[in-house]
């Protein structure tokens, strides 16, 4: 498996491809990484270094991967957090250079927007970008809630009306693609205070995995989520699958995260938990 990231990177720490790359190769896929921004450190310390690349950079590096006639043994193209609306071009550029090459390829979007508890965290245009440029292009979305509601204008507090989002989010996806969406950090008026939940929709199917909540508040989780659902779908065509497999080894490792106290997630000495996660949780229909 091929996978082509676009993503942010940090030296310190694991948020974007710094979060996604590790899962995927543990794996045993190949990412093929492009970074957005790189910064000494995420941006939730308050203080960083580093530079945001231009969109000019990232088609520069397209274009260079694409000279080796290599695409068309893409399996897919993950974006994550852009750090400039310029760069958002760039990867549709990649997407479409992408398609061309290999029709069979998907997309997948994680419009990273912000968050609960911090509100939007990007920069102007980013936002509208993904609702109105990035998704209609997209076979498979990873929103958290925040990011549901933002990019619908819809509330999420019910299940009935987290569906009814979801189900608005993915018609405005790609027409012929899975338009698969996976919902992340759902809490809704059902959801007990000591659980989270995580919701998929495929093919009019609504699938609900529950997991405790953890003693954790960490960045790149978000991250390491939708590669790892990317990963899990393409290898078993199945977004329930992916919702389980992906939700336990994550579910594995911020369990390790908060049982070291840390506050950046433990990606290195949780990596047995990508692999085989030591509890399994099953998704229920919803």
């Amino acid at each position: 498996m091929n996978i082509l990231s676009i993503q942010s990177w940090v030296s310190y720490g694991h948020v974007g491809n710094a979060s996604a790359v590790f899962p995927l190769q543990r794996l045993g896929a190949n990412v093929w990484s492009i970074n957005t921004v790189q910064f000494s450190n995420h941006t939730g310390y308050g203080h960083w270094t580093g530079q945001v690349y231009s969109g000019d950079q990232v088609r520069e590096l397209v274009d260079g991967i694409a000279a080796r006639d290599v695409l068309k043994h893409c399996d897919a193209v993950l974006s994550g957090y852009m750090g400039d609306a310029s760069i958002g071009a760039a990867i549709l550029h990649a997407v479409e250079r992408v398609r061309q090459a290999n029709p069979d390829a998907v997309y997948c979007c994680d419009p990273v927007i912000g968050d609960t508890d911090t509100g939007v965290y990007v920069r102007p245009g980013i936002e509208e970008f993904l609702r109105d440029r990035a998704l209609p292009q997209a076979d498979i979305a990873t929103p958290n809630r925040f990011e549901v509601e933002r990019l619908t204008g819809l509330d999420c507090s019910t299940l009935a009306s987290a569906k009814a989002a979801v189900t608005h989010l993915a018609g405005g996806m790609r027409a012929g693609g899975p338009r698969c969406v996976l919902m992340t950090s759902l809490e809704t008026d059902t959801t007990p205070g000591d659980h989270l939940d995580m919701m998929v929709a495929e093919d009019g199917a609504f699938h609900l995995l529950r997991t405790p909540r953890l003693p954790v508040s960490v960045n790149g989780a978000g991250d390491a989520t939708a590669a790892l659902f990317l990963y899990h779908r393409l290898r078993t065509g199945s977004a329930v699958a992916a919702l389980e497999a992906a939700g336990s080894s994550v579910h594995g490792l911020l369990r390790r995260t908060a049982e070291a106290g840390s506050r950046e997630i433990q990606l290195i000495a949780a990596q047995d938990e990508f692999v085989a996660p030591t509890q399994v949780f099953r998704a229920t229909p919803c």
